[in-house]
This record gives structure tokens, sequence and C-alpha cells, in this order.
């Protein structure tokens, strides 16, 4: 994912971790390394505000990662299978996790609290993307439906 000032660009690698390299200068230098995963990182998102860092992975664990330390801010606790995608709404407060189990999950993006779950889903949900306005997010998945 790019962050959206097109400064950065973090992906997650197959050793389970996710680097984040300069996307402005052109010289491709690795900033951060980002581990703690036992699984590989399958989804990866930036805030809007650019100051936070969402990460899903293979070992059902999601994270939020302080963007410019580096620093683990928190894990969100509930997943009970691999998440395959992270979206942040446009105002950065609320957090979306698409899993495995065929369901969203929506969290507090600051306090890391969980919200709610949607559940109207036959098969795995693979991409999630908040509006602006925040009212509605739609989500891709792998039953080949777009729900909002």
């Amino acid at each position: 994912a790019f962050s959206h000032d097109l400064t950065q660009l973090a992906l997650g690698l197959g050793d389970n971790t996710v680097k984040i390299w300069d996307a402005s200068s052109g010289d491709g230098e690795c900033l951060s390394t980002l581990q703690g995963y036992s699984f590989y990182v399958k989804s990866v998102a930036f805030s809007y505000d650019l100051t936070r860092l969402a990460l899903g992975s293979g070992d059902n664990t999601a994270k939020i990662w302080d963007a410019s330390s580096s620093e683990c801010l928190s894990t969100l606790d509930g997943h009970s299978s691999y998440i395959n995608s992270v979206a942040f709404s446009y105002n950065s407060t609320r957090l979306a996790s698409g899993l495995a189990d065929n369901t969203v999950k929506i969290w507090d993006a600051s306090s890391s609290e969980y919200l709610s779950t949607l559940q109207s889903y036959s098969f795995y949900v693979h991409s999630m993307a908040f509006s602006h306005d925040l009212i509605r997010l739609a989500s891709g998945s792998g039953d080949n439906t777009v729900k909002i």
C-alpha cells in the first residue's frame, strides 16, 4: 500500500515481515521493517491522516503500528480466522478487517475497541473501502458479490 501522500510504500513479504520504503526519492531506501507475525501479512493500509499503519495477517492477527516510529500500538483481538483485508475510514477513526470466516469486523481505530461484525457473506471477504462520507463500507467477497 502507498501512503496517501505517496511518500511511503509498505508491503508484506514472504518472510512474515512488512517493509516500508521511501517512495518519494526514487532510491528505494528501506525505512523500517515491522516484525512479530507467525504467518505472512496479507493486507496493509495506511490511515488517511498518515499516522498509523494497519496490518492483517494469516496468523489471525490485525495490528496497528505508528507510521513514523514503527512501534506496534495495538493488536486487535477477536479474529477467528486469517485476515484478508484491512481498511481505514476516510477520517481515520474506524478500521475494518475482512476475514476468511466470511465476516467483517469494525473497530475504533484509536482505542482498538471492537464495535461490530457484519455477517452476510457466503465466502471470505477480500477487499473493502469506506465511503468518504463515512456512512458506507463496500466489501468484495469470494462469492463474487459486492455488498454496501
